[in-house]
């Protein structure tokens, strides 16, 4: 139904405005794609942006590992645990591992330090489709195979860690410029990358060189799970390319307060256990963290837009906050405590089930707003944050703008003709797009009826965004589930 309904109202409204607007997500509000994503993924991609101050390219995991013949999946398909191990035992830095058995070993130490299988599988003979940070090496391994399978959760958290005032991308750090996430330099004066880089030095005075960092062989004190993503690593001979007009951009969430938080919380997190934790423990602790760190800027991005829709204006940021969300940590020892979880977070997820209509009221705004001449001429800023720009929105759907009744104008003469166009297939939708009285403001008529043709497939991406922020299902993330509409368990962190 999607796809027939898009060509119908690509017919109406054009090409460029439905494809402006056919999405979930509004990049200027939270400059991520709200759908699932995996975030024990994430941090590898982020290691790769803070190095080489760009997003990551094509890399060598399936041309080392995978079959030399065949079409592009079933060169993907054929990248196992089985292969890789075979691959390793077969060149120099890994001795006592040659027999069938001792392989089979090394093949479960991969897949439970280093890689993980499509779909979470089990087995030695599935296809590789995930890396995990055991190590800044990890950000050699080009997996997943397109860094837009993340989300642009990495170039979010690269955006605010680094903290770039300016600019509409993340630039390389000046060296004279104090940071403890500087882009673009050494691994050391990074405190993110030094907690991962144990070992390892750049080699040469070129920083752009995909082959420029070396391990020291002489180093003892990594751990097997490091030195298994060294020796990975090490048979892709270098890091992936850089992506072509890959810039990282400098956008950051609306909701600024929990942004300049989860800075501090990861800062602070990671210069106090980075040296104490046991490295196994730190990777599942600081992915914890950066589990809350998401979840506090989702539920706070909410709250702010929640708050913009009445008023018109983003909260100015002292006053920002995330939402009031009562968590159970009894693990369900406590019945009561775990009602009052599950009904708390039903109150989050009926605000997250109406998220899609407001996304959808501010992408309306910001084509209307964006092809206006005079409000162009305004030259109003969006990065890094957009605050000016949704204040802008705010009032042209108040109408305290002086263009707002000409853009009232234009979205009515849309609804009218999409109204005309849905009338015989469509009906219900067409009745909706005309009932002034239960919506008087035209954008949020038009909302409410291009998110019903979209469909409910669209609407779950908002839950299941939740289930991705909090790690459900994971060992150290949230227990519950709610992108099938279900509940299971009280919710909160093991």
């Amino acid at each position: 139904m999607a796809d027939s309904t898009r060509a119908l109202v690509e017919d109406v409204l054009s090409r460029d405005m439905t494809r402006a607007i056919w999405s979930v997500s509004y990049d200027k509000a939270l400059p991520v794609s709200i759908q699932d994503f995996e975030l024990s993924a994430v941090l590898p991609a982020v290691f790769y942006m803070f190095r080489f101050a760009r997003r990551r390219g094509a890399g060598n995991f399936v041309k080392t590992f995978g079959t030399a013949g065949g079409t592009p999946g079933q060169k993907k398909r054929s990248a196992t645990i089985e292969r890789v191990a075979k691959h390793l035992v077969s060149n120099e830095g890994l001795e006592a591992f040659e027999g069938a058995c001792e392989r089979a070993v090394l093949g479960d130490l991969l897949l439970c330090f280093c890689l993980e299988n499509r779909r979470r599988n089990l087995g030695r003979d599935q296809q590789v489709q995930r890396v995990a940070p055991a190590h800044y090496m990890a950000s050699w391994i080009d997996l997943p195979d397109s860094v837009v399978n993340l989300r642009y959760v990495p170039e979010m958290m690269v955006a605010m860690l680094a903290n770039q005032r300016e600019g509409d991308l993340v630039v390389p750090t000046p060296p004279e410029r104090r940071s403890y996430f500087p882009v673009g330099n050494d691994l050391q004066s990074n405190v993110l990358l030094r907690a991962f880089s144990q070992g390892v030095a750049r080699s040469g005075e070129v920083k752009a060189d995909q082959a420029a960092d070396r391990f020291d062989e002489q180093d003892d004190s990594v751990g097997l799970d490091q030195l298994l993503m060294i020796r990975l690593a090490q048979q892709l001979r270098q890091a992936p390319s850089r992506m072509k007009d890959g810039g990282i951009s400098n956008q950051r969430p609306i909701a600024e307060r929990a942004a300049r938080d989860f800075s501090d919380d990861i800062r602070r997190f990671v210069r106090s256990y980075a040296d104490v934790a046991p490295r196994h423990a730190l990777v599942e602790m600081l992915e914890s963290c950066i589990a809350v760190g998401m979840t506090t800027i989702l539920t706070s991005t909410v709250g702010v837009l929640f708050d913009w829709a009445h008023s018109g204006t983003v909260r100015d940021r002292d006053e920002q906050a995330p939402a009031d969300l009562f968590v159970d940590c009894s693990n369900g020892v406590d019945r009561a405590l775990g009602t009052l979880a599950e009904q708390s977070m039903d109150d989050l997820m009926r605000r997250m089930d109406r998220l899609p209509s407001l996304l959808m009221v501010l992408r309306l705004l910001d084509y209307k707003a964006g092809g206006n001449h005079r409000i162009k001429a305004q030259k109003v800023a969006t990065r890094p944050y957009a605050t000016a720009w949704l204040n802008l929105l705010g009032d042209l759907l108040h109408e305290r703008h002086p263009e707002a009744e000409r853009l009232r104008y234009s979205i009515e003469e849309d609804l009218a003709k999409l109204a005309e166009k849905l009338a015989d297939d469509y009906a219900e939708v067409a009745d909706m797009l005309e009932d002034a009285e239960a919506r008087p403001n035209p954008f949020w008529r038009l909302a409410a009826g291009l998110m019903t043709l979209m469909g409910p497939k669209f609407l779950q991406h908002s839950r299941k965004f939740v289930d991705s922020c909090l790690l459900t299902g994971r060992p150290n993330g949230g227990c519950g589930s709610f992108s099938s509409g279900v509940q299971r368990g009280p919710w909160g962190f093991w």
